[in-house]
């Protein structure tokens, strides 16, 4: 059977939609132009948010060379700083799926024409495509397949995300500069027919380009409301059906917001929390060693801040308010009067990747950096971090350690 076969996918003829066409696709184009750029950007934001120069256990991707490069350490700066940022990033990013599938089913009949390599130059044009295309493939699955806590890929999230972001976004840039001049020439000019994407016999159209455009943005809108609240939270979690964390009921009371790790899962219980059974221990200069009760530790002069919790799966809660001791406090205890160091942070919990995370200098420095005892006027339950946890402004979720065991000042 001949290539030119209209039965084959490889014959122009095959390919029969007259919706297909250079405005068309421009038109998408532009729009992922946009969005993947800063898709990208608010994605290399949220991995320098873990400070992964600072310590071995705040890096996911110890191997990343060059790669890793970060231009300052992360703030704490304004508090919502990382539930702006990574909840834009999610929603962003769960947007756009229709927006690149409809992209990639209007240039879908070029996947398929023969020869595969023309020339030289052509050929690096087609693996350029490949990686384009199976790169986004992979970050816009692998992204949603984390949003909602479905780990089915192998290997940690965290480093095929980010890997997987480097080389779909240096196809992306070398595709864009090729392709946008032509894009905008296109839209501007509004050439909807040129033989290049057109079907040579194109079946009597339905809807036409511009309500097919229209389908593709309300398909974007409905996601975009289904997914937002869980970042922006109060009544529109509700209406956030797509999020992991919008529609389930956390409970009432002051410990009824949003958590990812239930106490059960980390193996905690009051054998291990127990009012006899725990003590923190905080080591300092010249490894001076205290060890508190947290009697003892509601003894201390406490402090409050409102504050929320951000997650890398976009999900936020509002403010809450919780008191506790200022790490910079327990850095003066051990030894650190003026300005207190970096500090590395242990839990109870047993496994996980984060069962042990360091913050920065600047981070345990700012007065709203709490040891936090209490949340909304009571004890912290179990499930948030009882009998103690870490809670700073703007840091991810992850980094607010719960379960407090053990803390560690120093130069990391």
């Amino acid at each position: 059977m001949r290539h030119d076969d209209p039965r084959l996918p490889t014959s122009p003829g095959f390919w029969r939609s007259p919706l297909r066409g250079t405005w068309f696709t421009s038109v998408l184009g532009l729009v992922l132009l946009v969005g993947i750029t800063v898709l990208f950007v608010t994605g290399l934001v949220s991995y320098a948010a873990y400070n992964p120069n600072l310590a071995p256990v705040n890096d996911q991707t110890p191997d990343k060379g060059i790669l890793g490069f970060y231009l300052f350490s992360w703030p704490t700066n304004p508090y919502w700083l990382y539930r702006l940022t990574q909840g834009l990033h999610v929603t962003l990013g769960v947007t756009l799926i229709p927006v690149l599938l409809a992209k990639l089913w209007s240039v879908v009949p070029k996947l398929f024409t023969l020869p595969p390599a023309r020339s030289l130059a052509h050929a690096l044009e087609r693996i350029s495509l490949l990686l384009l295309v199976g790169g986004g493939l992979f970050e816009f699955t692998t992204g949603v397949l984390n949003v909602q806590l479905d780990y089915v890929f192998p290997g940690s999230f965290y480093p095929l995300h980010f890997y997987g972001a480097w080389v779909f976004f240096a196809a992306f840039v070398a595709h864009a500069a090729l392709k946008t001049p032509t894009a905008l020439r296109a839209v501007r000019q509004r050439r909807r027919d040129e033989a290049e994407l057109a079907a040579p016999r194109p079946d009597p159209p339905t809807v036409s380009r511009r309500g097919a455009l229209w389908f593709v943005g309300g398909a974007s809108l409905l996601l975009l409301v289904t997914t937002a609240g869980q970042s922006i939270g109060g009544a529109l979690r509700r209406t956030a059906l797509l999020a992991p964390h919008g529609g389930a009921d956390p409970g009432s009371g002051p410990d009824g917001f949003q958590i990812n790790k239930t106490a059960a899962y980390a193996g905690i219980d009051a054998r291990t929390t127990g009012g006899e059974a725990w003590r923190l221990v905080v080591t300092g200069r010249d490894g001076r060693t205290v060890r508190l009760s947290r009697t003892e530790l509601l003894r201390l002069p406490l402090h409050s801040a409102a504050l929320p919790i951000a997650c890398v799966e976009g999900w936020s809660t509002s403010d809450q308010w919780w008191r506790g001791v200022r790490l910079r406090d327990l850095a003066a205890l051990v030894g650190y009067d003026g300005d207190p160091p970096d500090v590395l942070v242990e839990s109870l919990q047993l496994h996980g990747a984060f069962r042990r995370a360091a913050l920065r200098a600047n981070q345990v420095a700012d007065p709203r950096s709490l040891l936090a005892l209490q949340v909304n006027g009571e004890d912290l339950s179990p499930d948030h971090g009882y009998p103690a946890r870490v809670i700073v402004p703007a840091a991810p979720g992850v980094l607010n350690t719960k379960w407090v065991a053990r803390m560690t000042f120093g130069d990391l």
